[in-house]
């Protein structure tokens, strides 16, 4: 079976870069390597080359993997091939978290760049260790100014080609918009 041509869009804030419109999503209870593996090898297969991923997930390392096994395969000739989604989870959006938590995520992946780093959600954790869910005890105040310039400080520095938000209502997206250099060009959400 040949693989289906998935259409893309361009993001604006990142020098023409084009991402697929329709992704496949890494998040699952009970998360099983093989399982997730062998799907993304099979989604590879059948056109997909955007996949969305998050360290709160816990499938980094394996999407990684068969990124990796794909490109041995033949799936798909390089990393620049696929579309790679990562997110910032709560308990790292502070200031000095972002680029720590990224690298995090790129040693996982083990890959040099993400191709979209988004902050999963427009709230701030107690830093530490990654939890779900957050309760009420668990959230601190949000320096969403703060974050976001060290989420362009990312992408300037080439560990991302480009950043954006996710779970954003559209008052705290225009918030944003009136500070931002780099202005989001995605807001994923969650339907």
């Amino acid at each position: 079976m040949a693989a289906t041509k998935i259409p893309e869009v361009v993001l604006g804030s990142s020098n023409g870069q084009c991402m697929p419109v329709l992704g496949f999503g890494t998040a699952a209870d009970n998360l099983d390597p093989i399982a997730l593996k062998t799907a993304v090898l099979e989604a590879i297969k059948l056109g997909y080359r955007h996949f969305d991923t998050a360290p709160i997930y816990t499938s980094e390392q394996t999407l990684g993997e068969a990124v990796a096994e794909a490109i041995s395969l033949g799936l798909v000739a390089s990393r620049d091939q696929v579309f790679i989604t990562s997110k910032l989870w709560c308990n790292d959006t502070h200031p000095d978290l972002v680029i720590p938590a990224l690298k995090k995520s790129l040693h996982n992946l083990q890959m040099e760049y993400l191709d979209l780093y988004l902050i999963h959600w427009p709230i701030s954790g107690k830093p530490g260790k990654l939890v779900y869910p957050l309760t009420e005890e668990d959230l601190v105040a949000l320096d969403l100014k703060g974050v976001w310039a060290a989420m362009e400080e990312s992408q300037r520095l080439g560990l991302t080609k480009s950043i954006g938000v996710s779970n954003f209502s559209s008052k705290k997206t225009e918030n944003l918009l009136s500070f931002a250099t780099i202005p989001p060009p995605v807001n994923q959400v969650i339907i």
